[in-house]
């Protein structure tokens, strides 16, 4: 949990002197867009592992 909580002020951190704030409107949006397709590529290669698919 610590772990957790050290990415979450790292994460806040990173923005918190960041002048325009449509870039980090727009970061924000694409880290969560990358969250999303790497949890997107998990599933995917868990499904097929899991579902005896030939890789």
């Amino acid at each position: 949990m610590g772990t957790l909580l050290h990415f979450k002020s790292l994460y806040a951190e990173a923005f918190d002197d960041c002048k325009p704030s449509f870039v980090v409107v727009l970061l924000k949006g694409y880290a969560i867009f990358c969250a999303i397709l790497l949890a997107m590529a998990v599933y995917a290669f868990l499904y097929r592992a899991f579902t005896g698919f030939e890789f």
